[in-house]
């Protein structure tokens, strides 16, 4: 999946010691501020009708709230006022733009339920259109994220991180902007009272007819982390020498 998978991050991610290699991948860094908005999209869509289907990629991955929640959730919640919609805590208000952009690049047109265009154009759609919306929730034990740096330096102890997945036939989600906004919103709202419930009750909410919310493990190799750390700590040691560099060179 991974290689397969396109992302969209934030651009000051570019700046850092892993932005080359999502340069290289084909990943695509988006500016944020209501200044770039629309440009930031018309750049999206070229982008991705450029890279996504000549690299074949398969996967997008997306965060609709556009930004970090400690940096959004003040403005969110003062829009949410101001338009009378719901208080949320835990989770921001999702902006439309990039969602929108990608679902009417991506997504094949319907025609009563199937691809417009014949048989020619479902064989298509399957190979390179998007067939599915994974809405992902992450929560975080006492509400505190791993960051970057705990990860690299493993100064704080072990924490578990619980997923949960819903998935959506991308037919069932609408291309009208303000249907669209709706749609998303009430997914976030959604997300909402996922979260409370962790953070209540220390797990999400069972299924309709489960008494239990059911989960799998899933543990990361050792080796495989001390082979990222390891990376990390050279490609941070590149970029300082690349820094020192540059900086004897200019004075």
């Amino acid at each position: 999946v991974v290689r397969q998978m396109m992302w969209l991050m934030d651009h000051i991610f570019k700046y850092t010691n892993f932005g080359i290699v999502s340069l290289i991948h084909g990943d695509f860094f988006i500016r944020q501020g209501r200044a770039h908005r629309d440009q930031q999209l018309v750049l999206l869509k070229e982008h991705l009708e450029k890279y996504y289907r000549s690299r074949n990629r398969k996967w997008i991955v997306l965060f609709p709230e556009g930004g970090f929640l400690r940096k959004r959730r003040e403005t969110s919640q003062a829009f949410a006022k101001k338009n009378n919609l719901p208080f949320l805590k835990h989770v921001t208000l999702p902006r439309l733009g990039a969602t929108q952009v990608i679902l009417k690049t991506l997504v094949v047109p319907q025609e009563n339920g199937t691809p417009a265009g014949g048989d020619a154009v479902i064989k298509e759609s399957k190979a390179k259109g998007l067939q599915w919306v994974i809405d992902t929730t992450i929560a975080y034990p006492k509400g505190e994220p791993l960051d970057i740096q705990t990860w690299i330096l493993g100064y704080r102890q072990p924490t578990v991180t619980h997923v949960h997945y819903r998935i959506f036939p991308v037919k069932d989600v609408p291309a009208e902007p303000e249907a669209l906004t709706h749609w998303l919103y009430q997914r976030f709202i959604e997300k909402e009272d996922l979260l409370t419930h962790f953070y209540e009750t220390g797990a999400f909410p069972p299924l309709q007819g489960q008494t239990k919310a059911i989960s799998r493990e899933m543990t990361l190799s050792n080796l495989w982390l001390v082979g990222i750390q390891s990376l990390a700590f050279l490609s941070g040691g590149m970029w300082y020498c690349i820094f020192q560099y540059f900086y004897h060179c200019l004075f």
